[in-house]
């Protein structure tokens, strides 16, 4: 382990060094761990391990019995990432009532070593992630209250200053939306049977007139907070019975990512781009509603229903620079199952919502 605490490896996951996290977290006040059984997965950047513990007879606490760890690596050849993550479970939200977040016991970021790692709650028995459901109002209504949440808590300008975060300039905004623009030529080019016969100069219309608009909007500082920014089905764990907790996991920004936009693209991140159409169409009204709501509840104050519903439909655009992204340097057939419906789904609420009317 190194001096800053920071696990590297599976070698270093001892009984000896969980005992000292859980009395460290609060979550044993007497006895140890006398045992750890370990099944982990690596992958390029990340290896997860599942922890199965024993306690001595003597031990005292909440006594977790299962713990996930995740170990990763920031580089990604001319891409990172920072230590958004370690700030999520172990900063940006500590103290929120409700957080939708994992319990977390330890969370450690090293910028000299470019890792960090993570030691949280295992779920797996209770909940599921959003893929292996056929997602319901209830579900939805779920994730508006669990969105709300993480919004309110920095929601503005000066709270947002706290942490040292701030509303995006142009550059930053400009970064973002290009970096799908030769995926979307390179889509346009091979894939025209598989888009509606006007979707191409819609994308032109996003990729030549969108980042503008995205400027503009930033000269009002209603609406913006610390955003998730992924919350795909695999990040979004629903319980196996019911709808609540919900819990929103894996916040990992790269380096060109918007970390601070308006709160509402969260929800239009997960219901654009991976409901299915007809799912969005009935539910995204009464989910934007409802978080509408539960904003008010938490004291936001000064942000309309018509502000949120105009700020939703411009960031359905965005997932068009979302979409295309993946095809960034290189047309990539291999994963195109997962680009390609996304994009699809993005430009009919785009046409289902008259978005383009905002340009």
């Amino acid at each position: 382990m190194s001096s800053d605490g920071l696990i590297t490896s599976v070698e270093q996951i001892t009984a000896a060094w969980l005992t000292h996290v859980l009395n460290t977290s609060g979550a044993l006040i007497q006895g140890r761990v006398s045992k750890i059984d370990m099944h982990s997965d690596t992958r390029e950047l990340s290896t997860s391990i599942r922890l199965g513990i024993t306690y001595s007879e003597d031990a005292v606490g909440a006594k977790p019995t299962k713990l996930f760890l995740k170990l990763v690596t920031l580089d990604m050849e001319d891409e990172f990432f920072g230590p958004s993550e370690v700030n999520y479970y172990g900063r940006d939200y500590v103290g929120v009532r409700d957080a939708p977040i994992p319990r977390t016991y330890d969370a450690v970021y090293s910028q000299e070593q470019r890792r960090y790692h993570i030691l949280m709650d295992d779920l797996t028995d209770t909940h599921v992630t959003a893929r292996h459901r056929r997602l319901i109002l209830d579900d939805g209504l779920a994730l508006a209250e669990a969105l709300a949440t993480l919004h309110a808590h920095w929601w503005g300008k000066t709270r947002l200053a706290e942490i040292g975060e701030r509303i995006p300039n142009a550059q930053q905004i400009q970064r973002f939306a290009e970096m799908g623009k030769l995926g979307a030529s390179l889509i346009i080019a091979a894939c025209t049977d598989e888009l509606k016969a006007h979707w191409p100069e819609v994308i032109h219309q996003i990729y030549d007139s969108h980042p503008q608009l995205m400027v503009r909007r930033t000269q009002e500082e209603m609406g913006f907070t610390l955003v998730h920014g992924d919350v795909n089905r695999n990040n979004i764990l629903i319980p196996i019975n019911g709808n609540r907790p919900l819990y929103l996991i894996d916040r990992q920004p790269f380096n060109w990512s918007l970390t601070v936009w308006l709160g509402v693209y969260d929800l239009a991140y997960a219901m654009v781009l991976y409901w299915d159409v007809e799912i969005r169409r009935a539910l995204e009204m009464p989910v934007l509603r409802h978080y509408h709501d539960c904003l008010m509840r938490q004291g936001v104050t000064g942000y309309t229903w018509e502000h949120l519903r105009d700020d939703y439909r411009l960031c359905v655009m965005m997932g068009v620079f979302v979409a295309t992204e993946w095809c960034r340097t290189e047309l990539r057939l291999d994963t195109h199952q997962y680009w390609m419906p996304m994009l699809q789904r993005t430009l009919t609420a785009i046409d289902d919502l008259a978005c383009l009317d905002l340009l």
